[in-house]
């Protein structure tokens, strides 16, 4: 499972495939691992699994960095002391109970979906992603900036919020307070 931008708190679990109940035969960590201090990834595994690659077959530009080690535990301690994947999911709720307040007859914003901080919202056309009302998804990312909260479309029409796991409920307030605002000016 590739959990480099939805693992390690990010939707409200340690891995995105908890949700699931799922147990992948292999993990592969990134980005968050060092809170973004240093680049470091992991590849996490069993022994069985493991203990079939033979020396050659698998190499890491990154492996093995004593630096980049200890900051990803470091970072760890964090995402435990601090319960970040706790307030992914506090938050995460808030945001996405926001953002579907905002929808109605008027609203550019025809779905809301995600996990913990991972969410997204579309903007007209197909839920899975068109670049047919690619422009009004940007025009909505440029008013946000406008008004201060940055982001961009991603599959065309949908746009992506992923905050930062520290994010507070008064933050939260604000984000949505921009994006009902913004929206109001399409």
């Amino acid at each position: 499972a590739d959990e480099v931008q939805t693992g390690l708190g990010r939707c409200g679990t340690k891995l995105a495939s908890d949700h699931d109940q799922v147990h992948p035969d292999i993990v592969v960590l990134g980005k968050a691992l060092s809170g973004g201090v240093l680049p470091v990834s992991a590849v996490l595994t069993s022994d069985e699994v493991m203990l079939t690659i033979k020396p050659g077959e698998h190499g890491s530009t990154y492996g093995g960095n004593p630096l980049a080690c200890a900051v990803a535990q470091a970072a760890l301690e964090v995402l435990r002391d601090e319960r970040l994947a706790e307030n992914a999911i506090a938050r995460g709720e808030q945001l996405r109970a926001g953002l579907k307040a905002l929808m109605g007859k008027d609203s550019p914003i025809t779905l809301v979906r995600g996990r913990g901080l991972m969410n997204a919202i579309v903007i007209g056309g197909d839920e899975k992603g068109n670049y047919g009302d690619e422009g009004k998804a940007w025009e909505l990312c440029l008013r946000f900036a406008e008004n201060g909260l940055l982001a961009k479309p991603t599959h065309g029409n949908i746009i992506r919020f992923a905050p930062p796991l520290c994010i507070t409920e008064s933050q939260v307030n604000e984000c949505l307070d921009i994006i009902g605002k913004s929206c109001k000016m399409l």
